[in-house]
């Protein structure tokens, strides 16, 4: 078992310069699940977060309503109804789905698809995990043929365990993180000071970016959009998940020093997330 920090000499390792015949279609097609009814604005910070951090192709299965909200937010991307989604297996990269997502039974049955169909990387954040826990989907994801990245903070945390919140903020977190990746066998990004990402090979990092400002909504629905990015590119999900949070913690640095931590929002870590890339790269 390893135990250490995400750091920049790591991130260096798993994030390089382009080569400069490189395509769109090179730099991941990923599909984000993300939206609903008074939530579009999750969807776009996901969105955003998956562009600036390199992903070639984006598209947001959502609800129709919100389409013109999410094309005038994030126009980089394209929309599909979850209606009529297509799951096929080479249509892309990675997924993420959860943010705004909402709590209708049939976005449960969605996610249920793809961890029974889906053979890539599969992030799994916010209302994506309270579905997971509502219809006590755990097994599921340790028999899933998805590469599986879980994302909670302690609240989603403890409704995955089945334990009170109190519970769980009791724990030692690294001890918290282990016991979710003992439940799901997913690469367990728990979030809170000092992001914490523990993997099923029994190993667990602690980020070394970041800072009070990020505390603010809409944080997380970045970081999801940087995670499935990074993995659409063809990252490891071990690594999308190290790379993911050192670059959204970095993002919210150089926030906070250009717009102070009282200021900081969500949207200023994604468009953040370039220049992140940018420093890492020298």
């Amino acid at each position: 078992m390893k135990n250490g920090l995400i750091t920049l000499e790591y991130v260096n390792t798993v994030i390089k310069r382009r080569n400069r015949n490189i395509h769109k279609g090179d730099c991941g097609r990923i599909l984000l699940i993300a939206g609903s009814l008074g939530m579009a604005g999750a969807a776009v910070l996901c969105g955003r977060g998956a562009l600036r951090s390199g992903a070639g192709l984006v598209q947001i299965a959502a609800l129709e309503e919100i389409f013109p909200i999410i094309q005038v937010g994030v126009p980089e991307a394209t929309c599909v109804s979850r209606e009529s989604l297509n799951l096929d297996k080479p249509r892309y990269d990675a997924i993420g789905a959860g943010p705004g997502l909402g709590e209708e039974s049939k976005n449960g049955n969605l996610i249920g698809k793809i961890l029974q169909n889906y053979e890539g990387t599969f992030v799994l954040d916010a209302d994506g995990l309270n579905q997971i826990a509502l219809n006590h989907m755990q097994s599921d994801l340790r028999k899933s043929l998805c590469k599986v990245i879980i994302t909670p903070h302690t609240g989603e945390a403890a409704r995955l365990l089945g334990i009170d919140i109190a519970e769980a903020k009791a724990m030692d977190r690294g001890e918290l993180s282990s016991c979710l990746v003992e439940k799901t066998n997913a690469v367990v990004v728990l979030k809170g000071e000092g992001t914490i990402v523990a993997t099923p090979e029994g190993n667990s990092y602690t980020n070394t970016t970041g800072n009070p400002g990020m505390a603010t909504g809409g944080a997380g629905d970045v970081l999801t959009g940087i995670i499935t990015s990074l993995s659409g590119q063809g990252l490891l999900p071990e690594d999308a998940a190290k790379a993911g949070v050192y670059l959204h913690g970095l993002a919210g640095d150089l926030g906070a020093h250009h717009f102070g931590e009282f200021g900081l929002i969500a949207g200023d870590i994604a468009e953040m997330t370039a220049l992140a890339i940018k420093k890492t790269l020298g």
